[in-house]
């Protein structure tokens, strides 16, 4: 494995680093450090995802051809990981990453033509109908049921855990459209307006106290047949295909950021010996313990961008490595967030988290965001495939078990 970075790339390094020192405004810093969620808040979104559309680089992954960047694989991860180091918001993933790989892959021209350039302007804010209330890691046995009706669709269920959907202007969704068949067979992938008569969206209020999830209702809701991506019954196919635009990651730098946190906050406050937290003993070894889980993370991440350089595949096991152990660490580093912050750990903290709030916070500033960030993390080992599921990948995978 060859991690180290030919000149080109020191030099695409350096042009990354003066954009977001020009483009990464204190303003912008200082509202991003706030953000305790998975994806920051849709304001604070659209005004960062303006910055790098108007510079071209929006959309890394995208083929030049759609708009995209035509980047290297290791131009993408310098890209990523110096966006992760400066702490830039977290942008949403369902438009970009997800539902604009689709219609590459399989949509008409017209979906291509009409959606692709709203994506990447930001226009259209996107979010993904994918989980019921019975259909999470086993997405195959979703119910949402879509029935032919001359031009459309009618749809009738419910979506859950629906991020930012109280922003979103349109959702990609799976729906069952054939009950016979095997249950992978009968899905279809469609496209949603968000202001359709019948569709009612209702906050989800996590217990890190963010509005950041919700669940989606469908009553009668009539989505035009030409909003369908792909054949009818063919979505499980259409869905997979996005895969293939979330190869390799960038956990190691937001976590490494993350620990950067932890250990200001072990040296500003005292352990029950009247010394620095950071001086005690125990506590610097878990912080060692997690720097070199974030590591293995790290060298694990450079592996798959060794591997695509070289034109070869990441491979579903390495992918499956990648968020199980990142989720882990990432969860690790905010438990040890909440040790060091102490007695400070217990106020609710949200009220002063409201963008415009004169709340003060309790207790010192850089305590601000530490719980709410140590609970939004206790979903991550859940989201995006759990790591019940990953745990099966790898044992059949890698283990042929």
């Amino acid at each position: 494995m060859d991690i180290s970075l030919a000149p080109q790339d020191l030099a695409f390094r350096d042009e990354v680093r003066r954009f977001l020192g020009e483009k990464f405004t204190t303003e912008l810093r200082d509202e991003a450090a706030r953000q305790s969620g998975v994806f920051a808040d849709a304001d604070l979104n659209r005004r960062w995802h303006r910055i790098l559309f108007e510079k071209g680089w929006i959309a890394p992954s995208w083929p030049k051809e759609y708009g995209g960047t035509g980047w290297s694989a290791v131009q993408k991860y310098i890209f990523d990981n110096e966006c992760a180091e400066a702490g830039t918001p977290s942008l949403p993933a369902m438009g970009l990453q997800m539902c604009g790989p689709c219609l590459m892959g399989y949509g008409t021209a017209e979906q291509k033509a009409y959606h692709l350039p709203r994506i990447l302007s930001g226009e259209n804010y996107w979010c993904q109908g994918y989980s019921e209330p019975q259909s999470g890691s086993d997405l195959a046995s979703l119910q949402t049921r879509a029935v032919r009706d001359g031009d459309h669709y009618v749809v009738n269920g419910s979506k859950i855990w629906t991020t930012h959907a109280q922003f979103a202007n349109w959702m990609f969704l799976l729906v069952r459209t054939n009950s016979e068949s095997k249950p992978q067979a009968g899905i279809s992938f469609l496209l949603l307006d968000m202001k359709t008569p019948g569709l009612t969206v209702k906050p989800i209020i996590t217990m890190s106290g963010e509005h950041e999830v919700n669940q989606c209702f469908f009553d009668d809701v009539r989505i035009p047949a030409v909003n369908r991506v792909g054949e009818e019954n063919q979505g499980w196919t259409v869905a997979k295909y996005l895969l293939e635009f979330e190869r390799g990651g960038t956990y190691a730098a937001r976590i490494r950021g993350m620990l950067r946190k932890v250990k200001r906050i072990a040296e500003a406050e005292q352990g029950g010996d009247g010394h620095a937290l950071i001086e005690n003993k125990i506590f610097a070894q878990k912080l060692a313990e997690a720097e070199i889980a974030i590591m293995a993370v790290d060298f694990t991440e450079r592996r798959v961008i060794s591997q695509l350089s070289a034109g070869g595949p990441v491979g579903d096991a390495t992918a499956s490595m990648l968020k199980l152990k990142g989720s882990q660490v990432m969860q690790l580093v905010t438990e040890l967030g909440l040790e060091a912050l102490g007695a400070y750990a217990q106020p609710d903290q949200r009220p002063a988290l409201t963008r415009g709030s004169n709340q003060k916070p309790v207790g010192p500033d850089y305590g601000l965001t530490v719980t709410a960030r140590y609970l939004n993390t206790r979903a991550a080992t859940v989201y995006g495939g759990s790591s019940e599921v990953q745990h099966n990948i790898l044992a059949r995978i890698a283990l042929n078990l």
